[in-house]
């Protein structure tokens, strides 16, 4: 088999619908816009308008509030993390941060930090330096002889 030998199943593509190209083709003289009227013309850009009635999305309540520094948490489970371990792409001997975590390959990239959750089983004696951590998972930490400490100002919850 030659790459100029390869081509599609039968059937998969579909030649496009070429507009405006006479009136045996079925889509000819006006070309599917139908007749007179703004939508005709070209450049015609009225998504949403319903006829002078509130449009949809003008009638439904603003719900909600955006925080415009809101921190974006990594948010890992333990099991995760055992997981890691397991594989040896964590040191047991330094602190477990962001940084490593991502270098682990267990965040595929770093954001503002990390919250631990509490998911899963962690055997592996482990300090981490975290942005926050759930109780659970600070409870499963210590019971496994780990430690956590918390850096940032995120509270537990």
């Amino acid at each position: 088999m030659k790459l100029n030998e390869i081509s599609d199943n039968q059937g998969a593509t579909k030649a496009r619908m070429r507009v405006g190209r006479g009136i045996g083709s079925g889509k000819g003289k006006t070309g599917g816009r139908g007749v007179k009227g703004q939508t005709s013309r070209s450049g015609v850009s009225i998504k949403g308008f319903e006829g002078g009635q509130m449009p949809l999305h003008r009638r439904l309540p603003k719900r909600g509030f955006n925080k415009p520094n809101a921190r974006l948490l990594n948010e890992v489970n333990i099991g995760r993390i055992q997981e890691a371990v397991d594989a040896g792409k964590l040191d047991m001997s330094v602190p477990v941060t962001n940084a490593s975590l991502v270098a682990a390959g267990v965040c595929s990239k770093s954001l503002d930090g990390v919250k631990i959750l509490g998911v899963g089983e962690l055997k592996a004696k482990l300090s981490f330096e975290v942005n926050g951590a759930s109780k659970t998972a600070v409870t499963a930490i210590e019971k496994a002889g780990g430690s956590v400490t918390l850096i940032g100002a995120v509270a537990q919850a």
